[in-house]
């Protein structure tokens, strides 16, 4: 086991997953999971990787997009998008000319639906392309969470999370979305059950799979929040190009700052009810893949939300534990260990296996 000493000569212990959850097993608390964009990368780093979403971007001949990057001097798309966002709102506080206005919210909107043509062009065509190994591998990790009666929560766009889960069960999975009966008064007089389509809510007292900044099969109808699902006449993917096609977005959070994220999930009920239920975790919190980037302050804002400083009873989060794959993840975290309320510990995310050998 590696030590390191931080500047306070508290030192911080590099633990690997085992043995953490040894430790967590021996608490007799639950502990949930947060994972970002390192678990999708852990899977294919050539299709998930921010340089794989620039390049396909750039490949597309948009002369806008590729100056947007060019000029910003990067290939992290959440960075042009804050860019964007800041520009406008400068220009807005000045009252300048709305026509510039108007092209830079063009210009804005242009990103997003690159992005999400990128995601869906770049992922696995469905879910038997994912090999079997792999989806056995990671429900085992899953279920390691929703044993111990803990929450998963994502911020990943994609559909790895939700295929796994479709795929393989995993005991006590539930992502809130469930069928109702649409025609109870006939049922009741004995006809036939109606089903409506898959929508959030029938299971949402006992939904402990979120995620938080939406995902691509995640869709507001403006009455429901609706979730799409494979068929035998077309795959997954193919219905939600449909929907792009028709001018129908699915939930998805991707500009700004965490303030302006968090404004973003306080505007969608979905999104509101999974960022709630991670500032009222209780036990302990695993991150694997994610970063705690300068835009995920809202993240930590409710993992603090969640620590309730003073209260020694359950719901309480008492310790977060962040997966880092080098020396300066390490160091980053150390650099950030204030900010969090919980105690922090450090594991190496090499040593999870999430997706097989």
């Amino acid at each position: 086991m590696e030590r390191n000493n931080l500047g306070n000569n508290i030192q911080m212990e590099i633990m690997n997953f085992e043995e953490v959850i040894t430790h967590l097993h021996k608490q007799s608390r639950p502990y949930s999971l947060l994972m970002g964009n390192g678990f999708s990368m852990a899977y294919d780093n050539d299709i998930f990787s921010y340089n794989a979403l620039y390049n396909f971007l750039t490949s597309r001949d948009d002369s806008l997009i590729n100056k947007l990057f060019d000029v910003i001097k990067t290939k992290n798309f959440e960075l042009v998008m804050q860019q964007l966002d800041t520009t406008l709102a400068l220009l807005r506080a000045f009252d300048s000319d709305e026509k510039l206005q108007e092209d830079i919210l063009l210009a804005s909107k242009k990103l997003k639906d690159g992005l999400l043509s990128s995601i869906h062009q770049l992922h696995p065509e469905h879910v038997y392309k994912i090999p079997e190994e792999k989806i056995f591998s990671c429900a085992e990790f899953l279920s390691l969470f929703t044993k111990s009666g803990g929450q998963i929560f994502s911020t990943n766009y994609d559909m790895l999370l939700y295929w796994t889960l479709m795929r393989k069960h995993v005991e006590n999975a539930i992502d809130g979305f469930g069928r109702e009966i649409e025609n109870l008064d006939e049922v009741i007089q004995g006809g036939m059950a109606e089903y409506s389509d898959l929508v959030w809510g029938p299971n949402i007292e006992k939904q402990n799979v979120h995620y938080l900044h939406g995902a691509l099969h995640i869709f507001d109808s403006g009455i429901n929040i609706e979730k799409e699902q494979y068929d035998q006449s077309n795959f997954l993917l193919e219905k939600i190009k449909k929907r792009l096609d028709r001018g129908s977005y699915p939930i998805f959070v991707t500009a700004g700052n965490g303030d302006e994220k968090l404004s973003h999930i306080r505007h969608n009920r979905y999104l509101s009810h999974c960022f709630d239920k991670l500032s009222s975790l209780n036990g302990s919190l695993i991150t694997f893949g994610f970063n705690f980037g300068e835009y995920d302050e809202h993240i930590i804002e409710a993992i603090n939300k969640a620590t309730h400083a003073q209260n020694k009873t359950p719901p309480k989060l008492w310790s977060v534990y962040i997966g880092v794959y080098s020396d300066s993840d390490a160091e980053h975290i150390r650099s950030i260990r204030s900010k969090f309320h919980a105690k922090v510990n450090l594991f190496d995310a090499k040593t999870v296996n999430v997706w097989g050998g």
